[in-house]
């Protein structure tokens, strides 16, 4: 089973930009699994998404917060995804998670990035905090 790493996460004012990577602990490929995404939680509330890839199809969601303000994107070569994160406001401030879906094929990139999508994903890195504050 894959493991994942989350870094890049700080402290940033608003308006801000900042970029987080996530890589595989070992050499396995990330390509290899259904779906990947990146998730954000703020303690008390749920998990939520905030972009959702089907990795067989390219279906890629952004969730309305952060549609045209975020961007994921990934690197073959280095087996890297990223979230790239620009325009960022204080409600950003959150745990930011990466995880995949190794089940294939799986659900279109929306159904992961909505309700309780999250529970498909099987794998999650341990996170990493962004804090959006002046």
């Amino acid at each position: 089973q894959v493991q994942l790493v989350e870094s890049g996460g700080g402290l940033v004012q608003p308006g801000g930009s900042l970029s987080l990577s996530c890589a595989p602990h070992e050499s396995e490929s990330i390509f290899s699994v259904g779906a990947m995404a990146w998730y954000r939680q703020v303690p008390g509330k749920e998990r939520e998404g905030v972009v959702c890839i089907n990795s067989k199809t390219g279906d890629t969601h952004y969730t309305d917060p952060v549609n045209g303000r975020f961007s994921f994107s990934r690197d073959n070569t280095k087996n890297t995804l990223y979230l790239q994160m620009n325009n960022l406001e204080p409600e950003d401030t959150a745990v930011y998670y990466c995880a995949v879906d190794e089940a294939i094929p799986g659900p279109p990139a929306s159904r992961y990035c909505s309700g309780r999508g999250f529970t498909y994903m099987d794998t999650w890195g341990k996170g990493t905090l962004v804090n959006v504050s002046s």
